[in-house]
């Protein structure tokens, strides 16, 4: 009953102007009948666990059943976390605060959990420091994350309350990232997303990897709050090819910054890699996770972890796999047939 289950949620809590919009959209773009869309949009849904979106952003349309069969879908992603991952552990990564304090070697930056901090605790930790980061506690994508600098507020007093008005859980040092990664865009912390399975064996593999990349005048590079991702060699850690973002732009170079992406090489990648390996053998209860990983010049650290990783961001793109070949035979090779 699980892709069965999870079929009929969809069905119960789909947007039905999105999906008949979708079908539209598809219908311009490739002159097909849009009965004949709409019908092959539900029968992806069934068979390849694809939403509309899926269906749209990988452009289904295109192709046959053997290769659409190919593509980590979203009923597929969900599938692999459903095997993977024991929701009783998912707090070690949806609560911020608790990350923080479970991996908290592997941060490398000051932090408070701000919420239940007393004031004289705040005033001592921001001591020294003319910035910080602050985040709530449970929402993704980058959203609610500010950068706050003291000398914009009249004191700390001001910042202090600014903070409890804005449901602020975790204050934390700015974390300034190496030079060869500000060079590619200096207008946020440009992530690593390293994606690691740990299969029954017990073994951590990491999968596959990606350079988030902003492209917006917020201080985030979340692919769903403007920003662009490029895959990355596992071996070499260099760009393997161009940036894309979900409206279908294609970037050899970073629209604002200039710089060349094809063949960037990643600093420190051995010590990026033997992070996530050393982090997915520790935790419990998760076997398929997102770590996303900044890079300074004292080395990588850990911005946060997802335990329903984004499927959105696997090099299945149109213009990242013109054969029509999806990215489910990588997973298969670890966990067999899905």
């Amino acid at each position: 009953m699980g892709k069965l289950g999870y079929i009929f949620r969809c069905i119960a809590h789909m947007d039905y102007g999105a999906l008949f919009q979708t079908v539209g959209d598809c219908h311009d773009k490739s002159g097909k009948n849009r009965v004949w869309l709409f019908a092959d949009v539900v029968k992806c849904g069934f068979k390849f666990g694809a939403g509309y979106k899926d269906y749209s952003l990988l452009e289904f349309y295109n192709m046959n059943d053997a290769q659409r069969a190919t593509f980590v879908t979203r009923g597929v992603n969900n599938t692999i976390v459903r095997r993977l991952n024991n929701p009783e552990y998912y707090h070690l990564v949806d609560n911020k605060n608790e990350f923080y304090e479970f991996f908290n070697e592997y941060l490398h930056r000051g932090w408070l959990h701000f919420s239940t901090c007393s004031k004289e605790e705040f005033l001592a930790f921001m001591e020294g420091r003319e910035q910080i980061i602050a985040k709530p506690s449970d929402l993704c994508c980058g959203q609610g994350v500010e950068k706050l600098k003291v000398a914009d507020f009249d004191s700390l007093d001001a910042l202090y309350d600014y903070l409890k008005g804005s449901g602020a859980d975790l204050i934390e040092d700015v974390v300034v990232q190496h030079p060869a990664m500000a060079k590619i865009y200096p207008g946020s912390v440009n992530t690593i997303r390293v994606y690691t399975v740990r299969p029954e064996d017990g073994e951590p593999h990491v999968i596959y990897a990606c350079i988030r990349m902003g492209n917006s005048d917020r201080p985030v590079d979340n692919i769903n709050a403007g920003g662009m991702y490029a895959v990355v060699d596992l071996e070499t850690g260099k760009i393997a090819g161009p940036a894309c973002d979900k409206e279908f732009h294609v970037y050899e170079r970073h629209p604002r910054s200039g710089t060349e992406l094809p063949g960037y090489q990643i600093p420190m990648w051995d010590k990026v890699m033997n992070l996530c390996h050393a982090a997915a053998a520790k935790i419990p209860g998760m076997g398929y996770v997102g770590w996303d990983v900044a890079i300074t010049e004292d080395g990588p650290l850990f911005i946060e972890a997802n335990n329903l990783p984004g499927h959105d961001a696997f090099p299945q793109m149109p213009s990242q796999a013109p054969d029509h070949i999806g990215f489910k035979p990588q997973f298969e090779k670890y966990l067999g047939k899905l």
